[in-house]
């Protein structure tokens, strides 16, 4: 079977041909599993040009991969327009420490969005800053604020979007230019839309951020994360991952390639059946705001709708006034919502959101909400059928109000 030139191809092809090299797979569909640590050279020549050339597709040692992990992080790349190449983690968090600490030294400043997931947070407070690291958050909705931020030992910004609990849809494409205007390193963890739904490098980022874990995994069974870049960025992550020794599981690679080659339809369902339920919830009394980007009228949908060409099944709701044990016990009464943290995998998923404690720059309830209206839950909507979902959350209200 000849191969199809892949600049020529859509995404959703790419998908399903992307690292399937005929030297990787052989005579199968898949390529195999390759679990290697040592590498045997055919003699002490070959042995002395090992370290000579470090690039995917050339064995030199086990934490350099092997066929199974580089055929994940070229199909990777060429998911992502303008990437060079990316580089494979074993989690999205260290993904995330990757990415900061292959382009921050100690004295600069980080800037990050204040609606970020909150182990980045906690990287900033804790390793960032040992490292004489600062970072300043700042409102991710107020372009003009993050320019005037900026100051001369200011490195990079961090940025998410939509945000992780309350789903605001920062302007990515302004951010990112103001960020290279300035000579900063723009970083976008990309997971709620991956490069199917927000080509990030595409919109001015520099290195796009995603958590495997989620939706590329799609089976909540691996952990695994990834950092994509054009060329100068990603020697940079190349170099800081192999610095720290960082690598996947072949066995794990294995099983994010499977996840890959469904990503497209999953993220399809998922934001199907999230847009039906979103539209449900905003006829409930006990509803005082539904987050949730691809609903018309939502917070941040007119940015999503102009940058986005899909989302997921990730957003939130607030209810009603309240307080966190009424809330407690409309989560305690579903029963196809699992509670349990991450999402992305083809099981729906609920986790309380109480977003003030974890924010720095900009207040919870924001000022376009009642302050009574602070407790909401995130729900990540799998592939069951969204009508049975819709019931599960009619018969939690009704508990909730019963109790």
């Amino acid at each position: 079977m000849a191969k199809a030139p892949s600049d020529k191809l859509t995404p959703a092809t790419r998908l399903v041909t992307g690292g399937r090299r005929k030297e990787w797979t052989g005579a199968v569909v898949n390529p195999p599993v390759w679990r290697a640590s040592t590498i045997l050279y055919e003699n002490t020549a070959a042995l002395a040009e090992g370290p000579k050339t470090n690039a995917d597709g050339k064995f030199f040692y086990g934490r350099r991969g092997a066929p199974t992990q580089w055929a994940l992080a070229e199909a990777l790349t060429e998911l992502e327009p303008g990437a060079a190449g990316t580089m494979l983690y074993p989690s999205g968090v260290a993904a995330i420490a990757g990415a900061l600490l292959a382009v921050l030294r100690p004295g600069e400043v980080l800037l990050m969005t204040d609606n970020a997931y909150d182990p980045s947070r906690g990287l900033a407070k804790g390793l960032l800053r040992e490292f004489g690291i600062e970072t300043r958050f700042f409102d991710p909705l107020d372009v003009a604020a993050f320019e005037a931020a900026i100051c001369p030992r200011s490195r990079a910004v961090l940025l998410e979007a939509p945000g992780s609990l309350t789903m605001e849809v920062c302007d990515v494409p302004a951010l990112a230019a103001i960020a290279r205007k300035h000579d900063l390193t723009s970083i976008i963890d990309n997971t709620w839309a991956s490069p199917l739904g927000f080509p990030a490098l595409a919109r001015g980022c520099d290195i796009s951020v995603m958590s495997l874990t989620k939706h590329v995994g799609g089976h909540s069974d691996l952990m695994m994360g990834s950092a994509a870049a054009g060329p100068e960025y990603y020697a940079q992550l190349r170099r800081t991952a192999q610095m720290l020794g960082q690598v996947v599981s072949p066995d794990d690679a294995a099983l994010a390639l499977r996840g890959l080659r469904t990503l497209g339809l999953r993220l399809e369902r998922g934001a199907s059946s999230a847009l039906a339920i979103a539209k449900w919830l905003q006829g409930r009394s006990e509803v005082a705001s539904v987050l949730c980007p691809l609903l018309s009228g939502a917070p941040g949908h007119d940015l999503w709708a102009r940058d986005f060409t899909g989302g997921c099944g990730l957003f939130s709701f607030i209810f009603k006034g309240g307080d966190a044990n009424t809330r407690n016990r409309f989560i305690d009464a579903l029963c196809l919502f699992g509670i349990g943290y991450s999402w992305g995998g083809y099981e729906s998923l609920v986790v309380p959101v109480d977003p003030a404690p974890y924010r720095s720059a900009t207040p919870w309830p924001p000022a376009t909400m009642d302050p009574a209206d602070r407790y909401g839950v995130r729900l990540s909507v799998g592939l069951e059928d969204p009508a049975d979902l819709i019931a599960d959350l009619a018969q939690a209200f009704a508990a909730m109000a019963a109790a």
